[in-house]
């Protein structure tokens, strides 16, 4: 009987996990250790839907910086996310953990189309699940694609790994006297401002009561002690 205080969750990775130290593209031993870690807490019957950046590979922002029509500059890095998934799901396969990629956009033979109730079926049967594609949409970031589709595969909480132990009052890289919040409410990061994700992505996990949770993952090992209820890693921002 596994420890976990969730039962199902939608964790949210940055591309850049899959980089390690190299500027841009896939580092074997980072996407070994991104694997090891998932398949770690899968082992415990943990649920897992998972929604990658595309930030090792391409960032819409660069586009359009250069000029580039934005719409097509957002479609680049939904096809990066794409990549992501294929080569994490391959680190499973080798790992003999079943995974399914579902795509907002269409990708077959690739990945399969999204829906959330395949979807569902294959948590309850053990597999991990990787939603790629963002939204399918223009101008939004894979944290509303991850807030969503956390809402539709019924998660318990939007897991989303940070480089810190969570939210704080300001930027403990720059102040050392920022707070640390262990737990906090909606209502209480917006009055504060605190920039916990993008608004559209914050706004969904807040209307539909979706919890959030923002730990650091820098160590891999602390995903399981989040996981486990290890407060001083992480902070859960909730309704009151």
């Amino acid at each position: 009987m596994s420890s976990y205080i969730y039962k199902r969750i939608l964790l949210k990775v940055t591309g850049e996990a899959l980089k390690g130290e190299r500027d841009f593209g896939f580092d074997p031993e980072s996407v070994s250790a991104l694997a090891d870690t998932i398949a770690a807490v899968h082992a415990e019957g943990l649920e897992l839907g998972i929604v990658l950046g595309a930030g090792n590979l391409w960032r819409g922002a660069v586009g359009k910086k250069v000029g580039m029509d934005p719409v097509r500059a957002d479609y680049m890095g939904m096809l990066g996310t794409v990549m992501n998934a294929l080569i994490l799901k391959d680190a499973f396969s080798q790992r003999g953990i079943s995974c399914e990629v579902q795509s907002a956009i269409n990708m077959f033979p690739v990945a399969e189309p999204f829906d959330h109730e395949k979807a569902i079926r294959y948590l309850e049967e053990g597999r991990i699940v990787i939603f790629a594609g963002g939204t399918g949409h223009p101008f939004f970031t894979t944290d509303t694609a991850g807030a969503l589709r956390a809402i539709e595969i019924g998660a318990e909480a939007f897991f989303k790994a940070t480089k810190v132990n969570g939210i704080y009052s300001d930027d403990p890289v720059k102040n050392i006297n920022a707070t640390r919040y262990e737990e906090i409410s909606y209502d209480e990061a917006l009055y504060q401002n605190l920039k916990i994700m993008d608004s559209t992505a914050f706004s969904i996990c807040r209307d539909n009561n979706l919890p959030i949770v923002v730990f650091n993952f820098s160590d891999r090992k602390n995903l399981e002690k989040v996981l486990s209820g290890d407060t001083s890693l992480a902070t859960l921002v909730k309704n009151n």
